[in-house]
């Protein structure tokens, strides 16, 4: 395939608002990633994704993050990360591969009480410049809560733009599952936080990775060594998570829609000082 790739990761709110701040930050130092041959978005990455390849200059995206007058709706989020750490605990118990943690944790977000559908959906669509697929190659992945499958989303699918990004954002126990064609989608960081396998055939990938190396959800294998397999295979690979500043900013807790300005201006920064390398 070759081309460039550019792999967006999940990280909550402060996900979306980091990574927009951060490729607007590349961007302000002459080294824009957007216009990628691929891009690969999962969960909060699947909203930049789409974000990105909606028709907006990046500066107008950074100013939806970081200006609070510009902001779209988000719902509150108040976790309880103990119980969310058991829930996922006992959702895993008896697991002994990959698909059936998957399964496990879709169980756990079929059975959650959360907010309506509806009212999710109309959050992601205020997220999004535009509900329509882009020309250029965009996929965005999703797990099916009920099979534990993955699936990725294209403009091929025949599935919405909107509703692609939704299932991609459905973080189990917290968003609700979303209905596609009858099946229940969940969060693409049940399969993974970046995904970044699936550029595979690309000759040059760049992984963001709002949440780091430490995913709280399950992974089929840590990103570290899925990126030593691209480069096996003849990729140039660079790695992107947040710096010092950056994690502060993110907080913990990236579901609290208050943390978008200082971690978009966070992400800016990091990025206007960042010298980029692939290797």
């Amino acid at each position: 395939m070759g081309g460039q790739a550019l792999v967006l990761g999940g990280g909550g709110v402060a996900g979306i608002a980091w990574t927009t701040g951060l490729l607007t930050g590349l961007a302000d130092h002459g080294q824009d990633l957007t216009g990628a041959d691929l891009i690969i978005g999962t969960s909060a990455g699947s909203a930049v994704a789409a974000q990105v390849t909606g028709g907006l200059p990046l500066t107008e995206l950074f100013a939806r993050q970081a200006e609070p007058a510009h902001q779209t709706p988000e719902i509150p989020v108040d976790i309880d990360f103990e119980k969310f750490a058991a829930d996922f605990g006992g959702a895993l118990t008896g697991a002994t591969n990959p698909a059936e943690v998957r399964r496990g944790v879709g169980q756990l977000a079929l059975n959650a009480e959360t907010v309506s559908e509806v009212d999710r959906r109309a959050v992601i669509e205020a997220r999004l410049p535009s509900h329509d697929w882009p020309e250029r190659r965009l996929v965005i992945v999703a797990v099916d809560a009920e099979t534990g499958e993955p699936r990725r989303f294209d403009r091929a699918s025949g599935v919405s733009l909107v509703d692609a990004v939704a299932a991609s954002c459905a973080v189990p126990g917290v968003w609700p599952p979303v209905t596609i064609d009858g099946r229940r989608y969940v969060d693409g960081g049940v399969r993974s936080a970046e995904n970044a396998d699936y550029a595979a055939g690309s000759s040059r990938i760049t992984v963001v990775a709002p949440l780091g190396l430490d995913s709280p959800l399950p992974a089929e294998k840590p990103l570290l060594t899925v990126l030593d397999e691209l480069r096996a295979a003849g990729a140039e690979v660079a790695l992107i998570t947040p710096d010092e500043a950056s994690v502060a900013a993110i907080g913990q807790n990236p579901l609290d829609p208050s943390t978008r300005t200082p971690a978009a201006e966070a992400g800016r920064a990091q990025g206007a000082a960042l010298e980029l390398g692939w290797s």
